[in-house]
């Protein structure tokens, strides 16, 4: 079998089950490094401007590429698988999002349910806390904490996982902070394009494992036919794709009782709650399925190293 496939299963594996293993996934070091080279360029034409991006992330990148390229042929290489894994560990969150969506679905009143999704919207000050803002907010975490990682380390292995999640880190929250204007604009554009050919497929995932109909339409309304720098429609299919399947297990949910008169009444045994949530979280974990269903058969036909 792949080490590549044998990297990601036990990555997730670890991830999922040793809650206490995600604090190592910590970027203080990255929040460091970017305010000492602030405090030594200060006005430096470069930094301030778009390529400042690249002073930021060039570095620790470089070295995790000249690692990578020692390590690929030394003691049969374990090594190389070791590494990969580690890293792939390290990029993959930073925190769990089984553990954030369950914070938020099992919140005890409205206050402590803001307080959970707030972890869903590292962008917004108050989260929204209707059905279809916490379904996109789902997908757009799982986008960035699972499947660019994902994707990014399949092409492009340690190197692949770590660019992505610099770049993402980059882009938004507290290294964005560190940044200069025009290079924190450089790393939200470069995201974006990060994150497009992600969202096409898991966009087209979704529709392989949901309603194929309703997630077409949505992703075709949207503009996902062309490249327009957002991802917004990856949003609106899994909103519709939630939607469709809400609806068809609100109609098996249904049964019919007798009434007192003897007529025939039906009655709801839907699961109270935050459905819309639970469900867009099922989707998301049968879209990695799928994912390392394809990447099994890339192995088996010998199209994987």
């Amino acid at each position: 079998m792949s080490i590549t496939l044998i990297a990601v299963v036990i990555a997730l594996v670890v991830g999922h089950t040793m809650p206490s293993l995600v604090a190592l996934r910590r970027y203080d070091w990255f929040i460091r490094w970017l305010e000492w080279v602030a405090q030594q360029l200060g006005d430096n034409a470069t930094w301030r401007g778009g390529l400042g991006l690249l002073v930021a992330i060039g570095p620790p990148l470089l070295l995790v590429a000249l690692l990578q390229l020692g390590l690929r042929h030394g003691f049969f290489g374990i090594f190389a698988f070791l590494f990969s894994l580690a890293m792939l560990f390290y990029a993959w969150g930073p925190r769990d999002l089984d553990h954030d969506v369950d914070a938020v679905a099992d919140a005890a009143d409205a206050d402590a349910r803001r307080a959970a999704a707030q972890r869903l919207f590292p962008e917004r000050e108050t989260p929204a806390l209707d059905g279809g803002s916490l379904v996109e907010a789902v997908f757009r975490c799982a986008l960035w904490r699972w499947f660019g990682v994902l994707f990014w380390f399949l092409l492009l292995g340690p190197f692949g996982a770590l660019l992505y999640r610099l770049v993402s880190l980059c882009a938004q929250g507290e290294a964005k902070k560190r940044l200069p204007e025009a290079a924190s604009q450089a790393a939200r554009a470069t995201l974006a394009f990060l994150d497009w050919p992600v969202a096409q497929l898991m966009t087209l995932s979704l529709a392989l494992v949901g309603n194929f109909d309703s997630v077409f339409a949505a992703w075709k309304e949207a503009g996902g036919a062309g490249y327009s720098g957002d991802t917004r429609f990856l949003a609106a299919a899994a909103r519709a794709s939630v939607r469709s399947e809400l609806a068809d297990e609100a109609l098996d949910d249904v049964e019919t009782e007798f009434g007192a008169d003897g007529g025939v009444v039906a009655v709801s045994r839907a699961v109270p709650g935050l459905p819309e949530l639970r469900d867009a979280m099922s989707l998301v974990w049968r879209i990695l399925v799928a994912w390392l269903a394809v990447l099994a058969l890339f192995v088996i036909a010998g199209w994987v190293a």
